[in-house]
């Protein structure tokens, strides 16, 4: 379809694509049988300025917005969806500094994120708060121009490799989670160390590490927005990162349907491609439309969130629980057309189909979803 995009975001898309295709998808399964850091690809990209994307231009950013890193995004998640985490996770951790930040920590963050000097980090969650975010434990007691943090994040993406750390802890653990709030963290600060890194079914090039903190000293002036502010900071970061899930699910699904349609008119069986099998078209056209139904809703989301729309919850949390759950619908009719072979590490599809698993739990997962959209149809319902 035509969703006649700017000659800029032509641009953008067709340098995602370009680099998906000559230095991602090389060394994919390399990388995700070895588990290794893409250090060399996250170069490339900051030297293409893709990390500045979404960044205002007086920060060192191209002043672009959600829609253009969704186009990032999609491109680079045909080729890996580990890739892809790395690169849209350290978004994710921006997104807080460059809702919430004051001048002087915009000026102080996100020229080196805009550069891909630095990337960022998101630590939300922890062994006893998924979801349940209310459930968090780490405490950030103030002591004079300091807080004291104390306490243990659980598997954050970017976590060890990223340089700012955006954390959410408890300042006043009396107001529940009113008593949250936002501290941005750098990596190196006495009493911040780094847990094991975990082994994933999928998106294993990914780092994902436990954070610790033991009497770590912060300074006041690291704190986002103000004391108490840290779930509006949580869910303001996740409505707008949301959509970046989304793109990933539907580069992911896409990817894997371009694999499928060429093998389908290269396997021969009975004496014809499988592409002249009625069952195989009807997969084949099933995914097709699932994917451009997921993209559709995607684009919309992230062109509302660019539009100055406020109250996006519900659409955003549309975006990601529809594309996330097309993306392992599809990568699963992919594997199955491709029959043993796709079940094979020798061919991609079934790395697609273990990096597709995810998008239906992180950031939120699609139970949590579909109760964010409850909520805002209640709520609108309410209002009318």
């Amino acid at each position: 379809m035509n969703y006649f995009l700017t000659e800029e975001q032509v641009m953008i898309r067709d340098l995602a694509r370009q680099i998906a295709d000559e230095v991602i998808r090389p060394t994919a399964a390399k990388l995700d049988e070895e588990e290794k850091f893409p250090y060399e690809i996250m170069k490339t990209l900051a030297n293409a300025d893709l990390f500045g994307v979404y960044i205002p231009e007086e920060y060192g950013g191209l002043g672009f917005g959600c829609f253009e890193l969704c186009l990032a995004v999609e491109e680079l998640s045909k080729a890996c969806g580990g890739v892809t985490t790395t690169y849209a996770a350290s978004a994710l951790g921006t997104f807080p500094i460059l809702l919430f930040g004051n001048e002087a920590q915009k000026q102080k963050y996100l020229p080196d994120v805009a550069r891909g000097t630095k990337l960022a980090a998101f630590g939300l969650t922890e062994a006893d708060a998924g979801s349940d975010a209310s459930g968090i434990q780490t405490t950030a007691v103030s002591d004079g121009d300091y807080y004291i943090l104390n306490g243990t994040k659980q598997w954050i993406t970017n976590g060890g490799e990223a340089e700012i750390y955006v954390i959410i802890a408890m300042t006043d653990k009396n107001k529940g989670s009113r008593g949250a709030s936002a501290i941005i963290v750098e990596k190196g600060t006495p009493g911040f160390t780094f847990g094991k890194k975990e082994k994933k079914m999928g998106i294993r090039c990914s780092a994902t590490t436990e954070l610790i903190f033991q009497d770590c000293r912060v300074p006041k002036e690291n704190l986002l927005a103000r004391e108490g502010f840290g779930f509006i900071v949580t869910m303001k970061t996740l409505d707008r990162a949301r959509p970046g899930v989304a793109a990933q699910s539907v580069g992911i699904a896409q990817g894997s349907l371009d694999l499928a349609v060429k093998y389908a008119k290269e396997r021969v069986q009975f004496g014809k491609p499988i592409s002249s099998f009625q069952g195989i078209q009807f997969m084949l056209a099933d995914c097709a439309t699932q994917i451009e139904a997921a993209r559709a809703l995607t684009y919309s989301v992230a062109r509302m969130i660019d539009a100055g729309e406020k109250d996006i919850s519900k659409e955003s949390a549309m975006s990601k629980l529809f594309a996330s759950d097309v993306a392992m619908k599809v990568t699963t009719d992919v594997v199955q057309i491709f029959g043993g072979y796709g079940y094979m590490r020798e061919y991609p599809v079934e790395k697609m189909m273990r990096d597709a698993k995810i998008t239906q739990i992180y950031e939120g997962t699609n139970q949590i979803q579909r109760h964010v959209i409850a909520l805002g149809l209640i709520k609108e319902s309410g209002s009318n």
